[in-house]
């Protein structure tokens, strides 16, 4: 037996650590419950601050006083009912659920794996869950599920499959080949920032687009590495538990599978192009009064769900996986109900983040590092490097991307302006160190949901398993990505069409 190296033991004690933490849904109410009593003690020393955006003075807020016990109780269900990632999964599970069981999802994978060369796979896999981001959050419930599909599928470990597929979403997130809605949100809090110190001066949705093609295809190569050289070696071969029901793809007999499959790609296009047709044209239905397309980033979840229902439901019917409404009926609810765990989990999910935005601790410590790091005195790319730092480790803590850059860009954005960098650059240093803590935070909303199809494989998969796999991601993307980012910053290459490094 070969002695294992410092990292596999590293490696094996988050795994034991971490699995001595309670279930996802207790660790939500615990971390619920620490906010109550956080906010407590941080009030009690009468904390606030300026908040950059608004000039306004913000304080602590006493989650323990009466007032805000009264609202613990009477918004409990609101913040259940408005907790964002429940009606996206579930939503989008309908679409799922439909395409995995009458056996669309699977005689298409079986085609790509067939299509793809082994060596290609992990990329293929990587390359298509960064760049899910177009599809915003939906990614994090399709693509970790496929990936567990197609390793195991290929006969390799479905957990390799879903830590690469997640790596790339969560690593790659900020990475696309096209301008996704995430660019839009992030130069709208750049823009006032960066007026602070030139009241003309516009940061564009594209401000950051060459840089972040380039990081698609490094973030590909990195997590590919990855995967392929560490992680699926580490797991080792997966072995199917005797109370498995999984079937390999290949072994479920689809019946007229290439006819079905030919009719549900032809669908799959027609529906496709009818959306196209809907968005492109001047005036069209899902353009807003300015001519931009919000409407259809803001209809994105129901488009996918059409696209994944409406060609699942042709496969079916040619396939006659679906004879009737009642097996239709049937394909809906076994895919909600495999989502029990996550609601009851969502419940207390919402809570916690209900709290913490009511304590307002995010913004405090926020601010509180962001003054630190002003207050250390650093400059050039000694700055630059504590500032991807900061942003890195303040995203374990607070996940949302626009809500830390609200924050961060009034603070960020007209210190490193008046130091010489654009506003871009600024933005660009917070995206990348936002991207790569994203898969080890254990407050990101979806992590029960890929949890929940590890335990497709593995009834005992857990919490743990999960990070022990992505920590090597996550690091590697840290120290490789942001030598890249120095690097483009040192040349003096353009981060968008018309863009600068140095603020001139």
């Amino acid at each position: 037996m070969s002695k294992k190296s410092f990292f596999d033991k590293f490696l094996g004690f988050v795994q034991k650590s971490a699995d001595k933490l309670p279930e996802p849904m207790f660790l939500f109410a615990i971390l619920a419950v620490a906010v109550l009593l956080v906010s407590a003690v941080v009030s009690a020393y009468d904390v606030s601050v300026v908040h950059p955006g608004t000039g306004e003075r913000v304080f602590s807020e006493n989650l323990l006083s009466v007032k805000w016990l009264q609202r613990v109780f009477t918004d409990a269900v609101k913040n259940f009912a408005g907790f964002p990632p429940l009606g996206l999964v579930l939503a989008t599970m309908l679409g799922v659920g439909v395409a995995e069981r009458s056996g669309f999802i699977s005689s298409l994978l079986k085609k790509f794996i067939r299509i793809v060369p082994d060596r290609f796979l992990t990329a293929a896999l990587v390359f298509a869950s960064i760049n899910s981001s177009l599809i915003a959050d939906a990614g994090f419930v399709i693509m970790p599920a496929m990936g567990a599909i197609i390793f195991y599928s290929a006969g390799r470990n479905p957990f390799a499959g879903i830590a690469a597929s997640y790596a790339g979403i969560c690593g790659g997130f900020s990475a696309n080949l096209l301008v996704t809605a995430l660019d839009p949100l992030l130069s709208g809090f750049a823009q006032p920032a960066a007026q602070m110190i030139e009241i003309e001066y516009e940061v564009f949705p594209t401000a950051n687009y060459y840089f972040m093609i380039a990081s698609v295809f490094l973030v590909t190569a990195v997590c590919t590495f990855v995967t392929d050289k560490f992680v699926e070696p580490r797991l080792g071969k997966f072995e199917k538990s005797e109370d498995s029901d999984l079937v390999k793809m290949g072994d479920d007999k689809i019946e007229n599978e290439n006819k079905a499959l030919i009719w549900a790609l032809i669908t799959f296009v027609v529906v496709s192009i009818a959306f196209f047709a809907l968005t492109a044209p001047e005036g069209a239905f899902f353009r807003d009064s300015s001519g931009g397309i919000k409407p259809f980033f803001r209809s994105i979840i129901v488009i996918i769900i059409v696209l994944l229902f409406v060609p699942s439901l042709v496969f079916g019917i040619i396939a006659k996986r679906i004879k009737n409404s009642k097996d239709l009926a049937k394909m809906l609810a076994e895919s909600m109900s495999t989502m029990g765990s996550y609601i009851v989990l969502a419940f207390f999910a919402a809570q916690f983040v209900a709290y913490f935005a009511w304590s307002n601790l995010g913004i405090i410590t926020a601010v509180k590092g962001a003054e630190f790091l002003n207050w250390v005195g650093l400059s050039g790319i000694p700055l630059i490097i504590a500032f991807l730092l900061f942003s890195s480790i303040m995203n374990i803590f607070v996940y949302s991307a626009s809500a830390k850059w609200a924050v961060l860009a009034p603070v960020f954005i007209p210190m490193l302006m008046l130091m010489g960098y654009s506003p871009e650059t600024t933005q660009v240093v917070y995206r990348v160190g936002d991207s790569v803590t994203n898969m080890v935070t254990p407050l990101l909303p979806y992590l029960p949901i890929v949890i929940a199809f590890g335990r497709k494989y593995d009834k005992k998969y857990s919490y743990g398993k999960l990070l022990s796999t992505v920590v090597p991601y996550s690091l590697s993307l840290l120290v490789i990505w942001g030598i890249f980012l120095v690097l483009w910053i040192w040349l003096e290459l353009p981060l968008g069409p018309g863009v600068n490094i140095f603020y001139k």
